[in-house]
């Protein structure tokens, strides 16, 4: 490990114990599972993981994230988040995550006054621009710690801190919530959730393993459906295209079409 790395490791360890006991946002993904996996590591059993439950988080990757905490032994609470009840979140604006995360946090809080945690945190890491992301701005106003940015760990430097750990998402693409695959402006409905859930399922089921379903609905009419998968994946989901095609139909889907350039961030 480089000296470089060291240091923002005690740093990260200087956050957490200063804010300890914790409650951190657990998502499952890459940096979450990383801060909480260390912080257990640093802080025992003064740290608790929080995860929130709603249409737009898959099943799979609900019991995927409990099943990786319990290996490395975190406590996880599951708490039922309700922004589909809220018109500003579900009309689906840019800023659509504020309100997720904004709801997120409040929970917390509660939680935290309940059992008496010192601190909330959740993980960004140094690469996010929190100029950009609605979410960082819910935790600023919400005071929840970022203990990745704040010891300047990059995402690159995260995945090779989870590879050092043995933990299972060292290498996991990013998997943001359902309704990022629903575009800015189209509504969030359970249904729509519902029928990008099954057709990413049935995708899964496949092999592929980078993959998302754009939820294509203009005009009021029975959704259309956009694969996109890793662009290595590409040739073998033309060549098994009637197959995934299939898939997304059964899923409620009145069209489906493949996006010719694989999934690439940003690309919704």
């Amino acid at each position: 490990m480089s000296d470089s790395l060291t240091t923002k490791l005690a740093a990260l360890d200087s956050i957490l114990q200063a804010h300890a006991p914790l409650l951190i946002a657990y998502s499952g993904g890459v940096d979450s599972t990383f801060l909480l996996a260390h912080a257990r590591k640093v802080l025992g059993e003064s740290v608790l993981g929080v995860i929130a439950d709603s249409p737009s988080l898959p099943r799979q990757q609900l019991a995927e994230a409990l099943e990786v905490a319990r290996g490395f032994g975190a406590k996880v609470e599951v708490i039922a988040s309700h922004e589909m009840e809220n018109p500003e979140y579900a009309s689906n604006p840019f800023n659509r995550c504020y309100f997720c995360k904004a709801e997120l946090f409040a929970k917390m809080h509660l939680l935290a006054t309940e059992r008496q945690f010192a601190g909330l945190a959740y993980g960004e890491n140094a690469d996010d621009p929190p100029e950009d992301r609605p979410g960082s701005r819910a935790a600023k106003e919400a005071a929840v710690l970022a203990p990745l940015r704040q010891a300047g760990l990059t995402k690159a430097e995260v995945r090779q801190l989870s590879r050092e750990l043995g933990l299972p998402t060292a290498e996991a693409p990013s998997q943001p919530c359902l309704s990022s695959r629903i575009p800015f402006g189209t509504p969030v409905t359970r249904q729509a959730l519902a029928m990008v859930e099954a057709g990413e399922a049935h995708l899964r089921s496949l092999g592929f393993r980078v993959l998302r379903v754009r939820h294509l609905a203009k005009g009021g009419g029975t959704p259309r459906a956009r694969i996109q998968v890793g662009r290595d994946e590409l040739p073998e989901l033309y060549r098994r295209q009637s197959e995934a095609e299939a898939g997304l139909l059964a899923a409620g889907y009145a069209g489906v079409e493949i996006d010719p350039e694989g999934y690439r961030t940003g690309a919704a």
